[in-house]
């Protein structure tokens, strides 16, 4: 894989390896609760990118270490007090920063999966619910922390939230600010499965493999399909169901099951 910047030393704030076709992407800043900063958030953004364009990489695990997967972006580097603002600098920092994270994980070409480790609260909540498949360790808490704060959700929360879980549920989480276990969260659909904290991540790697020994471009162009599907009237999702198929045949994945399937044998799926 072609790495968008060098590997980083151990104490780097994103820690980022390939492991058997997985790209594994660490938050790192344990100390804050991974709360995230710029920077982080461009590294982050990069890898994704680099993912999506690298044949080598057929799917994706985002995790942290320590306590927290995310708390949130890092604040300490905001201005006080509104008259400090320029008009137009907040609505700038959003969709730059937080928004434009959530879009690289929406608009992965690779199937992402959450390893949620510890609290993912704000901007660190939404950009879990962004992946296509979550996993959480049974210690995890998901906290629509806006509310507390004074503030309006972000990081595309009322986009993602609402097609989760429903309007009203939505709601409740966003007007409230309450924490939800991760047994709440799997119950609720914002988690696939919450596990025991020892096994989130053998049971992530396990899922990582599983994905990256699958057919890659279909899981592509499936990932776009569901993605497209809320806001999608039957008519175009039909004709980019069709597109999709003849797009995907093209591959040799897709001759590949087939000729599987004829011959009673296991698919061998290159990911091309």
């Amino acid at each position: 894989m072609t790495d968008p910047s060098p590997s980083p030393a151990p104490g780097a704030a994103v820690l980022h390896t390939v492991e058997d076709h997985v790209s594994w992407i660490t938050l790192n800043r344990p100390a804050a609760m991974n709360a995230l900063t710029w920077d982080q958030r461009d590294r982050v953004i990069a890898l994704l990118a680099a993912a999506s364009a690298d044949p080598g990489v057929r799917a994706v695990v985002l995790t942290a270490t320590g306590r927290g997967f995310c708390a949130g972006a890092d604040l300490r580097g905001a201005p006080a007090a509104p008259g400090e603002r320029i008009a137009g600098d907040v609505a700038r920092t959003i969709r730059l920063g937080a928004q434009r994270l959530v879009s690289a994980v929406l608009d992965c070409e690779k199937p992402v999966i959450a390893a949620v480790n510890g609290t993912a609260a704000g901007l660190g909540a939404h950009l879990a619910f962004a992946c296509d498949l979550v996993l959480a360790a049974e210690s995890a808490r998901f906290i629509e922390v806006f509310v507390r704060r004074g503030l309006v959700p972000d990081a595309g929360g009322a986009y993602l939230l609402p097609r989760l879980v429903g309007p009203r549920r939505a709601k409740e989480l966003m007007f409230f600010g309450d924490a939800l276990s991760a047994a709440e969260a799997a119950r609720f659909g914002l988690v696939n499965r919450a596990v025991p904290d020892a096994e989130l991540e053998p049971v992530a790697r396990h899922w990582a493999q599983r994905l990256a020994a699958g057919p890659t471009r279909a899981l592509a162009l499936t990932k776009q399909l569901v993605n497209a599907a809320p806001d999608t009237d039957r008519a175009t999702a039909f004709a980019a169901e069709a597109a999709a198929q003849e797009l995907n045949m093209a591959t040799h994945d897709a001759n590949e099951g087939v000729a599987a399937f004829r011959e009673r044998r296991d698919p061998r799926f290159r990911g091309r």
